[in-house]
C-alpha cells in the first residue's frame, strides 16, 4: 500500500494554523505539527487529525530560535522514522508567528524589529534552508504572507516589511526548487477573526465595523476561509502553481 503524503505544518495548534492542518488533514495527508508553548492545544489538534484517519505527531518548535533548528530536525527525523516509518516529508507550511500591538514607524524598537524578523522572515528562511534535504522531489512549500503587502494600516510597518519579504523569498525559491518538481507559493489572509495580535480583529466592534466597511464580501474572515487554499495548494490539483501569490482577504481595500 503506497504511504500516505506528509505535510509539516509550523504554528499547528492555533488559530489559522488549527484550521490549516485539519483541511490538510482532510485531503488524506498526514500532519506533522508544531507548537511553541501551548502543547495541550496542539495535541488536541493531533488528536482531531487522528479522528480523521490520518497520522499526527506534534513538535516543539520556537521558530525564533535558529539555533534550535539543528536539534528539531534531528527530533523530526526520529520521528517520521518512528511514526511514519520514512525519513521524509512532502510538504512544509511555514505559518507560525504572532503579530505585536500596533507601534508607529517612529515608536517601533529595535527589540520589536527583532522579534518580528526572527518569527517571520529569519525563522521561516533558515527552517526552509534546513528542511530542503528532508522534502520530497514533487512535493510543495505553502509560505503565509499577509493582505498588508498590499494594503497600508498605520503601525504596521515592520511586521508588513517582513511579510513582503516572504512574497519575495517565495519566487526565488520557485526558481531555485523548480527543477526539483518543488513548487512554493504563498497566502497572503486579510482580516481574520483569530487571537493573531491580541485578537483586535475577532474582538473589537469598532475595528470589525470598519473592516467590513472597507471590504467587498462585507464580513471579517474565519480561519476555514485560509486552510482550505492551503491544503489546496498541497493537493494534485495545484501541480502546476507556483511562485503564486494569493490573497483571501474578501476583496478588501480594493
Amino acid at each position: 500500500m503506497k504511504a500516505n503524503k506528509i505535510a509539516l505544518v509550523t504554528g499547528g495548534g492555533r488559530g489559522l494554523g488549527k484550521d490549516m492542518v485539519l483541511s490538510i488533514a482532510k485531503k488524506g495527508i498526514d500532519i506533522v505539527l508544531t507548537y511553541n508553548s501551548n502543547q495541550k492545544a496542539a495535541e488536541d489538534v493531533a488528536a482531531e487529525v487522528r479522528s480523521l484517519g490520518q497520522k499526527a505527531t506534534v513538535l516543539k518548535l520556537d521558530v525564533s530560535a535558529v539555533s534550535t533548528f539543528d536539534s528539531f530536525v534531528t527530533e523530526l527525523k526520529k520521528y517520521l522514522k518512528s511514526d511514519f516509518n520514512t525519513d521524509k516529508i512532502d510538504f512544509l507550511v511555514n505559518n507560525g508567528g504572532y503579530g505585536i500591538s500596533s507601534p508607529s514607524f517612529a515608536e517601533t524598537t529595535e527589540d520589536q524589529f527583532d522579534q518580528l524578523m526572527n518569527v517571520h522572515f529569519k525563522g521561516v528562511f533558515f527552517l526552509t534552508q534546513k528542511l530542503l534535504p528532508l522534502l520530497n522531489d514533487g512535493g510543495g512549500i505553502v509560505n503565509i504572507s499577509s493582505g498588508l503587502t498590499r494594503v497600508s494600516f498605520a503601525g504596521r510597518g515592520a511586521y508588513a516589511s517582513m511579510k513582503a519579504a516572504i512574497e519575495t523569498l517565495t519566487r526565488y525559491l520557485a526558481k531555485e526548487l523548480g527543477s526539483r518538481n518543488i513548487r512554493v507559493n504563498v497566502v497572503a489572509p486579510g482580516a481574520i477573526a483569530t487571537d493573531f495580535g491580541g485578537g483586535n480583529t475577532r474582538d473589537n466592534p469598532q475595528v470589525q465595523t470598519y473592516l467590513k466597511s472597507i471590504t467587498a464580501i462585507p464580513r471579517i474572515g474565519q480561519a476555514d476561509d485560509i486552510g482550505g487554499i492551503v491544503a489546496f495548494l498541497c493537493s494534485e490539483d495545484a501541480k502546476w502553481m507556483t511562485a503564486q501569490r494569493i490573497e483571501a482577504s474578501g476583496g478588501m481595500s480594493i
